[in-house]
């Protein structure tokens, strides 16, 4: 059974649509991304298969399990890191995600551990109002993976990060998949697609245009030499953040 199955998935507001009658499989183990440039439908269509947005048509499972209405049978399986990180005012770090366990009946022990898992440990008791950009985007991870879900969605996670933490990132994102979670990434950074993924979704004006391993993506285009010329392949412009 896959992780994920979406079927002529559709999202518009207005006349502009969203989303396009995407169809999407995301394989159980996988660390799979969802790529394109800013405006190309990527959050829109996670926010539908997470269950936080009710599409306009079409199905999703996820982990066997229908997303929308929300589901309380999958919330607990699954976690949700947003592009924007947002934090309880005025607690630590260890109060956010020792606040985040107790909504999982976790254990403030185990919760701590996820502070050491993910380098923050001597920041535990920062305000996380005080806490560096990347600090705050390892918190938010760990708030995401503090009840050891099955399916973990990771919204533009390394966006506005300087470029070592953005390293230091990709290999605590690694290491989740590694430890035999499924990953689902959105990014604007084609770099970090190559990087990271088994797999990709090329995305551009709400629909998926290809998916595919980046190295067959490249290999498959004609003259290719990463994945932003197999976008001007798909497109016929070049690749814009």
């Amino acid at each position: 059974m896959p992780a994920i199955s979406v079927s002529a998935l559709t999202k518009a507001y207005g006349d502009l649509v969203a989303v396009a009658e995407v169809d999407l499989v995301v394989d159980d183990g996988e660390f799979f991304g969802v790529l394109g440039p800013n405006g190309a439908g990527k959050t829109t269509l996670l926010e539908m298969i997470e269950g936080l947005r009710k599409p306009d048509g079409g199905r999703v499972e996820v982990l066997g399990e229908h997303a929308w209405p929300r589901n309380p049978r999958l919330q607990p399986r699954i976690g949700v890191q947003l592009q924007s990180s947002a934090f309880f005012e005025r607690l630590t770090a260890r109060e956010q995600i020792r606040t985040f366990a107790a909504l999982y009946g976790v254990a403030a022990a185990a919760a701590d551990g996820w502070l050491e898992r993910v380098g923050l440990t001597e920041k535990a008791g920062t305000r996380v109002e005080d806490l560096s950009g990347g600090q705050a985007q390892r918190l938010s991870i760990a708030c995401a993976l503090v009840h050891d879900p099955d399916l973990v969605f990771l919204d533009e996670p390394t966006s506005a990060l300087d470029p070592q933490a953005r390293r230091n990132l990709w290999d605590l994102l690694s290491s989740i998949n590694d430890a035999g979670r499924t990953v689902v990434l959105t990014t604007h950074s084609m770099d970090e697609a190559e990087a990271l993924c088994d797999r990709v979704a090329v995305m551009d004006h709400g629909r998926v245009l290809e998916v595919g391993r980046p190295a067959e993506l490249v290999a498959g285009s004609a003259g290719a030499r990463n994945l932003e010329d197999v976008f001007l392949s798909l497109t016929g412009r070049e690749y814009r953040a």
